[in-house]
């Protein structure tokens, strides 16, 4: 038996080609195949770009599982080359870095979800660990967060001379440390517990608060304050 050949999209009715369907209903209306689809543009002689975009899918287990693949791990689906499989990775980070852009500016902190919900878009999804810190003001809101330190999959280094100096610099009141675990596992280990007391103490004598340190995964978070840790 020859094996189905699907209709390429442009043979398709007008109202059922992604392209056309978003200028006319508008990309709500889109599934997320049908906008991957219009990512990679075309498919093959026996699958349309739809019907390629479904399989992808269905080998992840959700949109963010397909934006933590690598371009490797693309090209091996049949039908991805390098160039559809650079225009996926990219629409994936543009996407990444709008959510890490939608927090309020000057958001106050009321709690250790809205600390990942700023930090989770930044550091929630990568490969590595990088080691970050919110600066707030008297009234807990944030006036600065930066990127500390970047390393491996298993750690990275901190300074905390390098903490306090932003703060003085940023006239911060108090400080919230966070960084990531890219294995997901929400456990802090000996040294992310030595490195919160180092930090802590040296806070105590320049009059600076550390309120909490998070642990942020993709999908998840474990923050010292709350489980009595600080």
């Amino acid at each position: 038996m020859e094996p189905q050949t699907s209709f390429p999209i442009s043979q398709w009715a007008e109202d059922d080609k992604p392209r056309e369907k978003l200028m006319l209903k508008g990309k709500q209306v889109l599934s997320d195949a049908e906008l991957l689809a219009i990512l990679i543009g075309s498919g093959s002689r026996n699958e349309s770009a739809v019907d390629l975009s479904k399989r992808i899918l269905s080998k992840v287990e959700n949109l963010k599982a397909l934006g933590r693949m690598t371009f490797k791990q693309l090209t091996e689906f049949k039908g991805i080359g390098e160039a559809k499989a650079v225009t996926i990775l990219a629409a994936m980070e543009l996407g990444r870095r709008r959510g890490s852009e939608e927090e309020v500016e000057l958001k106050k902190i009321t709690s250790s979800k809205s600390v990942y919900d700023i930090m989770q878009p930044f550091i929630g999804e990568l490969p590595h660990e990088e080691f970050w810190v919110l600066y707030l003001s008297n009234s807990n809101k944030v006036m600065y967060k930066s990127q500390l330190s970047k390393g491996g999959i298993t750690g990275t280094v901190v300074d905390s001379r390098i903490v306090f100096k932003t703060a003085f610099e940023q006239n911060a009141v108090s400080i919230i440390l966070c960084h990531n675990h890219p294995s997901g596992i929400l456990q802090a280990s000996h040294a992310d517990k030595q490195i919160t007391k180092k930090i802590k103490e040296a806070g105590k004598l320049l009059e600076i608060n550390i309120l909490d340190h998070l642990i942020i995964t993709n999908a998840g978070y474990l923050s010292f304050a709350d489980e009595g840790m600080m």
